[in-house]
């Protein structure tokens, strides 16, 4: 409302951006104007982001760009903003979450010596640098108007997360995980490990943006759907038919992987390794939610060239089926993590997969809006609700000096304004009333009850009550029960658990705050998204705030999952410790043996491999051409006893081979 929204579209990216680069020159000054410079150009850009959300609650219609020309190649490739709900919101959640971490981050990042002397991460410069660029990379993805400048956008924020997951890359400490033993230090292996597996799908992703530019001849986002919606694709329509789920399925490549869905799951927890605040924005604001974006962006998309082509259904059942079974291989693996953030990756992992089921279903069920709309809800109640937990999680981690659950226990009066901040976003994950994921998880369940997706509702039915089971686990054994052997260690030795700063709380509030009143913006949401897809989605019963059978089976979750919770821990203080030599916690423990069995496929199948050519091949072909450098050197030694310098035998030489030659042409 006050910034023209043609500016706020490229400010709300070039804003971050230019901090990023500015901050080496802003330490270069002093290191407290470094910090407060990233605070204020994180919440700059979240004031520009809640700026176009004014602007677009009271004019919903989309805004396009003037473009910019790039380069002509094939055709003109052009630059622009898309301002729509969808890119709005994403722009919200990268921007405005993104302000309040990088807020928390002063105080988080900042320790003290034996002396109490305020001391800062040597490599701070660093850390602003790419957490700046990260949000800048997030936004731009969700604004550009067109598939090429999201890409751009994609690989800036998987830079970054590279970048950040490996922020402690000179740690000397062991590695915890024995698969990293003999890859030197675990963040810097956690970094890469993230950046390998994300390339996986983003080669898919690069492939399909390619052929959907063959296909269509642009990457614009608006033309690529009025060309859908009137099947008026420039080349041989057949062509297309047999394109177009398989560029679907390309482009879900990439999705799949930056939001950590089976089978490119693997990466996320590792990314734990970094800062907290860092898996913070991996996890709320960026990164896992790029993904999830780009699927809603594709979905409106793609049910107009169903609407023609009923070979598309494969994406909407591919991404259906994926999110679902996701999210409930990600629940079990939950239920059975000692460190806390562990706990929160999985669970980051389980509900990315509730929104890919959500807007995989809008393809399958008849009132497809309905699942959208739930999809994009979620998006946003998971960012508030999971911001929180992790960032209330690094408090934790700060007071207690340990990640495992296991050794904290009896800080709940400590830590009173954390302990109540991480309840608030454990309600909202557990989806209880009145907090934001109840909102949010009653319309999924809406959705795919009311849309006859029965097999699909089980699995979100049954991932809702594993939810709610291991997030009350999480919040008794942080917070209740005596205090651990570890706590009371700290405490003999002088260092009594506190509570955070007030740079580290207030954002705690903020968010709290959100996690609580979050649902009564579901109106207004609905509202605004009703222009994404008026001529494709079907809005007829979606209706907000209803009351209904999915209102009772959502209130049955929270019995079936948080009582056993409360049975188990709250009342008999019981957990697995009894059942860790089980074949099931095993199973769990080791995350399903995927990862294990990912390694032993790609990383020992490519050492076997390498190894082979090296130690049989290679000697081979050296034998070989040393054998072929010799006969041509016996050859050449040959050859030059001909050259006796006498002109009769030379003439003779030269006649014989025309004779030779004419032959040839002759019978040729």
């Amino acid at each position: 409302m006050i910034i023209p929204i043609d500016l706020a579209g490229w400010l709300v990216f070039l804003i971050p951006a230019a901090g990023a680069l500015l901050t080496p020159v802003f330490a270069k000054i002093h290191g407290n104007l470094r910090d407060y410079m990233a605070v204020l150009v994180g919440f700059l850009t979240a004031f520009i982001a809640i700026d176009m959300l004014l602007t677009m609650f009271f004019a919903p219609a989309a805004y396009i760009s003037e473009p910019i020309r790039w380069v002509a190649v094939a055709g003109v490739i052009e630059f622009g903003v898309l301002i729509d709900p969808l890119s709005v919101l994403l722009a919200i959640i990268a921007g405005g979450i993104g302000s309040l971490i990088i807020l928390y981050s002063v105080g988080y990042m900042t320790g003290h010596d034996a002396e109490g002397n305020v001391v800062k991460d040597p490599s701070l410069t660093r850390y602003y640098f790419f957490m700046q660029l990260f949000v800048a990379g997030m936004t731009l993805l969700v604004v550009a108007d067109n598939l090429l400048m999201t890409f751009i956008g994609w690989e800036i924020v998987g830079m970054c997360s590279y970048a950040l997951i490996g922020f402690w890359h000179n740690m000397k400490t062991p590695s915890p995980v024995p698969e990293y033993e003999t890859e030197g230090e675990y963040n810097a292996a956690s970094g890469m490990k993230a950046f390998m597996v994300t390339r996986v799908g983003d080669i898919g992703l690069l492939a399909g943006v390619v052929l959907m530019f063959f296909i269509a001849g642009t990457f614009n986002y608006q033309e690529i759907t009025l060309l859908a919606e009137t099947n008026g694709w420039p080349i041989d329509i057949g062509l297309v038919t047999s394109l177009l789920p398989l560029v679907a399925l390309l482009l879900l490549a990439g999705p799949i992987g930056k939001s950590a869905q089976f089978p490119l799951h693997i990466w996320l927890p590792e990314a734990m390794a970094g800062p907290t605040t860092v898996s913070a924005l991996i996890h709320a604001a960026a990164m896992v939610k790029a993904g999830v974006y780009l699927v809603a962006r594709m979905v409106p998309i793609f049910l107009a060239v169903m609407e023609h082509m009923g070979g598309m259904i494969i994406f909407f059942q591919t991404v259906a089926w994926i999110g679902a079974f996701t999210a409930f291989m990600a629940a079990t693996m939950a239920l059975m993590q000692d460190e806390i953030k562990k706990v929160l990756a999985y669970s980051t992992v389980s509900q990315l997969g509730y929104m890919f089921m959500a807007l995989g279903a809008s393809g399958l069920v008849v009132e497809s809006a309905a699942a959208y709309a739930a999809g994009a809800f979620h998006l946003m109640a998971h960012a508030i609700f999971k911001a929180l937990l992790f960032l209330a999680a690094g408090s934790v981690l700060h007071a207690t000096r340990t990640k495992k659950m296991s050794e904290m226990g009896g800080i709940k009066d400590d830590m009173k304004i954390t302990r109540w901040a991480f309840t608030f976003g454990a309600l909202a994950l557990a989806g209880v009333f009145p907090f934001v994921g109840f909102w949010s998880k009653e319309l999924i369940f809406e959705a795919l009850w009311h849309g006859q997706a029965y097999l699909l509702f089980g699995m979100a039915f049954v991932t809702a009550i594993l939810t709610a089971f291991y997030t009350f686990r999480m919040v008794y054994q942080t917070f209740h029960g005596e205090k651990s052997a570890h706590i009371k260690e700290l405490e003999s030795n002088g260092h009594h658990i506190h509570e955070a700063p007030r740079t580290m709380t207030i954002p705690l509030i903020i968010l709290a705050a959100f996690a609580l009143i979050g649902g009564i913006f579901e109106l207004g949401f609905f509202e605004m998204f009703i222009p994404i897809g008026e001529n494709i989605l079907h809005w007829d019963h979606l209706v907000p705030w209803a009351f209904g059978l999915t209102t009772i089976l959502t209130v049955i979750v929270w019995g079936a999952g948080i009582g056993p919770a409360y049975w188990i821990y709250w009342k008999n203080g019981h957990d697995f410790g009894g059942l860790k030599q089980s074949g099931i916690y095993k199973f769990l423990e080791n995350r399903w043996y995927i990862n294990a069995l990912w390694y032993k496929i790609f990383v020992d199948g490519y050492l076997w491999f390498s190894n082979g050519l090296m130690n049989r091949v290679e000697p081979a072909l050296i034998a070989f051409s040393g054998a072929l450098s010799g006969g041509m050197e016996s050859l050449s030694k040959g050859w030059r006893r001909t050259m006796t310098g006498v002109l009769n035998t030379n003439v003779l030489g030269m006649m014989l081979g025309i004779i030779a030659f004419l032959l040839i042409l002759i019978y040729l």
